[in-house]
């Protein structure tokens, strides 16, 4: 089977030919029909969090896959071969940009019957922080306002849309040449960060979601309103900076979890939409995994093998 493979730390990953994996006892053998790849895959591939996603080179690309079940390995019970299934394997251990994924069970949901099985990755991490973000960290309520940095992205996409559907007043930052998307995706505001300071724009916000950091972090504490909640994905935000000035602060880092996972699943089965920026086959995985890098991706990078 063919897997794109890190094989040096700062080193565009490449497409290797390995021996098809077996499952152990509680794993599964799936094919992959799609992986999604997410910055963090690019953290992991660059040395940059080595110590909390230590690897062992080479390695296999990624945590998001959706497929269908190949093989049982002794003690599974429950899935049978054929089920799509969708998973997040341990950032560890990756292994899901690949023909083929040995994955735990226990790791498994279905996988949502109204998205094609090869985009339907796309939620395993991206759509899953963001129901991290927005419904159990902000706890987001009807006529609340939520600011989403980068609503055109993997994380903001799916922010945008469960911040609608929770009855929120939306405002997202995005390129005018993705000003359509986000509005199509529930955004009520739309602020072209290329040409408009938001924090000019936008005011007395309950939640900012913020995938970007930096300068946005801090510039985003002036738009919130006393006792408003910054949420940070990329690192934990400056807490005593935000508490000095009366408001709150947290730190998402998106966790595998299946009672999650299954969630958005429904969601998706209910019309949440899986924007997708491309989908590439495997032999195309290195230069996908570089337009990520880049940082410019709108939605999901889905590697169809």
């Amino acid at each position: 089977m063919k897997a794109l493979r890190y094989t040096a730390y700062g080193d565009t990953p490449v497409v290797h030919d390995l021996a098809e994996p077996a499952p152990g006892p509680g794993e599964v053998l799936v094919r992959v029909a799609g992986a999604a790849l997410n910055p963090l895959d690019v953290k992991i591939g660059a040395g940059h969090v080595q110590d909390y996603f230590p690897i062992t080179l080479p390695s296999t690309v990624g945590t998001d896959l959706a497929g269908t079940v190949e093989r049982l390995g002794p003690g599974v019970t429950g899935w049978g071969v054929g089920d799509a299934v969708i998973t997040r394997t341990d950032p560890t251990t990756g292994g899901a940009v690949a023909d083929y994924a040995v994955v735990p069970a226990a790791s498994m949901v279905p996988a949502p019957t109204t998205a094609p099985l090869g985009i339907a990755a796309g939620l395993a991490t991206a759509a899953a922080t963001a129901w991290q973000a927005v419904t159990e960290v902000a706890k987001l309520r009807p006529g609340q306002k939520m600011l989403v940095h980068a609503g055109a992205g993997g994380v903001g996409s799916f922010a945008v849309q469960l911040a609608r559907r929770a009855g929120a007043h939306v405002v997202t930052t995005a390129s005018g040449r993705a000003a359509e998307l986000v509005r199509k995706l529930g955004a009520d505001d739309v602020i072209d960060y290329t040409r408009i300071d938001f924090c000019t724009a936008v005011s007395d916000v309950d939640v900012v979601v913020d995938s970007i950091g930096g300068d946005t972090e801090i510039r985003s504490l002036d738009v919130l309103r006393p006792g408003g909640l910054l949420i940070s994905l990329p690192a934990p935000p400056d807490a005593e900076r935000a508490a000095a000035r009366g408001l709150r602060s947290a730190f998402v880092f998106h966790a595998s979890d299946t009672e999650r996972l299954a969630a958005v699943v429904a969601l998706a089965n209910e019309g949440l939409d899986i924007v997708v920026d491309r989908t590439v086959p495997l032999s195309e995985a290195a230069e996908a995994y570089t337009h990520l890098a880049q940082g410019h991706a709108k939605g999901k990078v889905i590697v169809q093998p």
